[in-house]
């Protein structure tokens, strides 16, 4: 930002200092230079040939115009007419980069007010200001390292410091470091021409490395691996250490990336992830690395265990505990959701770089994996943060691997044959990419995700307080009614519990909730922890989104329908909806908007109003936001999208707060149409109904109250 304030100032400096001399000739000023570089990128967009370098002279462009239109307006040596003129001329360049974005839509990120400005688009800013005759202050551009990034708040977690006294000798081991490579290559500038080789690749050029054929792996009982999977591990086995994961969402990155360090013995593991999958990442390490142990940080990490074997932690406090993680002798490193690290000068980047930067110091092959569906959000440039965070670039330059490789092929920049070699090179270090219909025939036709969630903030702990009162009264209730029950008409279980009256509870809670228009209970809550989800819940639609294509996003209130359109409008990605209070020709086009036009990525429907009778096959990711209370309502939800004419494996994600009642309903659902399944063999009739699982989740919340209360043996 300090850049582009010494632009803006020094612009208005020198329209002050030139005056009409430059205004009033039309062929000089920084107009024609503008009119030019527009015309370059059109033409480039007309020839399908738009590149990086081209998306940053149209951010360049756009952003000299929107400076030089202050100027313009603000300039008291210019008379009336010259400043309509100027106005006019600057008007009809806005109106050609607003065409262009129109036909190429992933321009118009560029033009928002909050668009990050790239290193590029700020070099041909000051290009095109000294082409126009500008005199540009020379101010020095601070250099961003590690040391001098500010940190509001530090932490240093009392078992942390346990941990590393109880493990004083985990020195350095430098012993496969490398050695540097300095050939035929030294002195070349090599980032950008690595860039550009796979914007320029060829048509049909691997994307994936070359993987090695599946070998057996031992996992814990009844868990599979499809065979995409056992080809990553089967790599790590034979040695590989750094992988860019970008397979599709819902084909098992999560599971890939803990069962990789088991294999190379990557222990501790530290497990970088965005605080919507955090409680995920947990459970999935318990469920496929059961023998190793697993701590989660929250805030200043007070709880935290530092002998765990599997530390993750995510984003938001991550800056907190850069400086012990730094040296706690990690030997794997997990970033999940990679592509949230694409601005290089974010702290949040920085903090990840600098934890990454600092594992490699004292490990010289530690396990690194950077995970995302997403690789790319914008362009080529997002790939550098990635790259930098697995050591296959410094700052400047290739790292020694990826040198070595690029010296092997004997091209320079110079040569055509340097950039698909160079491609490769980068390829071979560790990227690979697989997409769900490559893989088909290793994974269900259709598949129900869970997405654990944490609710914080103000609205989490009224949700905790209520789930608490709820029970506190299910308990008065129950120890009241067992009170005026006759001697021995109660048959306790082995913990004392008189499961009959609990059930007999939950129904009377049941019945007066369904009833109730004030007060917290079981319906009340369960709107309320969707409400809680609904921004979490919008997010991860709009991650899937941009990584795979149109989303169906589920929810049983309107309010929740109305959070997540609002972030879809705040995140620019284009939605519509179907809703109850809608005509036929409403939804009509509403369908026919998301199943046509690129624009719309996420139709956002009511599981009530658009559950049943609609097909909205184009897409193959279900978002369920908020749950149902039978399994029924829920596939039927799930079929709009799997049905007949679908080509590709579809996958449900449903949005789960943990630690709260939705874990409760959630379990129940599944279990009523497991034993639903079982018994009709697949008959598409439900055993239970909409009563029996409020009534199971309640009697449920009970019986853990009763436990927790009763004294221990």
């Amino acid at each position: 930002m300090a850049t582009q304030r010494r632009r803006r100032s020094g612009g208005t400096r020198t329209a002050q200092r030139t005056g009409n001399r430059v205004r009033n000739r039309d062929n000089e000023g920084i107009i024609p230079v503008l009119a030019m570089a527009v015309r370059e990128v059109e033409r480039a967009v007309e020839g399908r040939q738009l590149t990086s370098g081209q998306r940053a002279r149209f951010q360049a462009s756009a952003l000299l115009a929107r400076a030089e239109r202050a100027n313009v307006r603000n300039d008291a040596t210019l008379t009336n007419a010259q400043r309509d003129t100027q106005l006019k001329r600057l008007e009809g360049l806005a109106t050609i980069l607003a065409q262009i974005a129109t036909r190429e839509p992933s321009l118009f990120s560029l033009l928002q007010e909050d668009a990050e400005v790239s290193d590029a688009t700020r070099r041909l800013e000051r290009e095109m200001q000294q082409q126009a005759g500008v005199e540009l202050l020379e101010e020095p551009e601070p250099e961003i390292s590690f040391s001098n990034v500010v940190r509001e708040r530090t932490a240093l977690p009392h078992s942390v410091v346990q941990a590393q006294l109880a493990h004083p000798f985990l020195v350095p081991d430098f012993s496969q470091a490398p050695p540097r490579v300095r050939g035929h290559l030294a002195g070349w500038e090599l980032i950008e021409p690595l860039l550009n080789s796979f914007e320029q690749a060829a048509p049909g050029a691997p994307a994936s490395m070359a993987l090695p054929d599946p070998r057996p792996v031992l996992l814990p009982d009844g868990l599979d691996l499809m065979a995409h999977q056992a080809k990553l591990l089967a790599s790590v086995a034979d040695g590989h250490r750094t992988f860019l994961l970008a397979d599709e969402p819902g084909l098992g990155k999560t599971a890939q990336a803990l069962l990789a360090a088991q294999a190379a013995q990557a222990f501790p593991l530290l497990a970088i992830v965005p605080n919507v999958v955090k409680t995920n990442w947990a459970r999935e390490a318990q469920m496929w690395t059961p023998s190793r142990s697993v701590t989660v940080v929250h805030g200043d990490g007070l709880d935290v265990d530092g002998f765990a074997d599997i530390v993750v932690v995510n984003y938001e406090v991550l800056d907190r505990h850069v400086g012990w993680m730094g040296e706690h002798g990690f030997r794997g490193l997990v970033v999940d959701e990679a592509h949230y690290i694409k601005n290089k000068k974010s702290q949040r980047s920085q903090n990840v770089l600098e934890v990454s930067d600092r594992i490699r110091q004292r490990v010289a092959r530690p396990l690194l994996m950077a995970l995302t569906g997403t690789p790319l959000i914008n362009d080529i440039d997002d790939f550098r943060a990635i790259w930098q965070m697995l050591g296959w670039i410094e700052e400047k330059k290739p790292g020694n691997s990826l040198m070595a490789a690029l010296e092997e092929t004997g091209f320079t920049p110079a040569d055509h044959a340097f950039y698909p070699a160079a491609r490769q090179a980068v390829v071979d270090l560790g990227i690979v990419r697989r997409r769900k219909v490559d893989v088909a025939a290793d994974i269900p036709a259709r598949r129900i995700a869970d997405l654990p969630v944490e609710l914080e903030g103000a609205m989490g702990r009224s949700i905790r307080d209520a789930e608490q009162q709820l029970a506190q009264r299910l308990v008065g209730r129950y120890q009241a009614a067992l009170e005026h029950r006759r001697p021995g008409a109660s048959v306790l279980d082995a913990a004392g519990i008189d499961l009959e009256l609990v059930r007999r509870v939950a129904e009377r809670e049941v019945a007066e909730g369904s009833e109730a228009k004030t007060g917290d209970n079981v319906f009340t809550m369960v709107r309320k922890i969707g409400q809680a989800k609904a921004e979490l819940a919008a997010d991860y639609a709009v991650q899937l989104a941009r990584s795979t294509g149109k989303v169906v996003f589920f929810a049983k209130h309107l309010d929740v329908m109305d959070t997540a359109e609002e972030l879809f409008a705040r995140r620019g990605v284009g939605s519509t909806s179907i809703r109850g209070d809608q005509t036929r020709t409403a939804r009509d086009q509403a369908i026919d908007s998301f199943t046509h036009d690129p624009d719309v990525q996420v139709i956002v429907c009511s599981l009530t109003a658009a559950g049943v009778g609609i097909n909205l096959q184009v897409s193959s990711n279900v978002v369920l936001s908020e749950l149902s209370w039978t399994n029924a309502e829920q596939t039927q939800a799930i079929d709009r999208v799997h049905r007949i004419g679908q080509t590709e494996p579809v996958t449900a994600w449903r949005i789960i707060a943990a630690q709260t009642i939705d874990a409760k309903i959630a379990e129940l659902i599944d279990a009523k149409a497991g034993l639903a399944a079982r018994a009709l063999d697949g008959a598409a009739e439900e055993s239970s109904s909409t009563v029996d699982v409020q009534v199971e989740t309640l009697a449920a919340i009970l019986t853990d109250a009763l436990v927790a209360a009763s004294p221990e043996d």
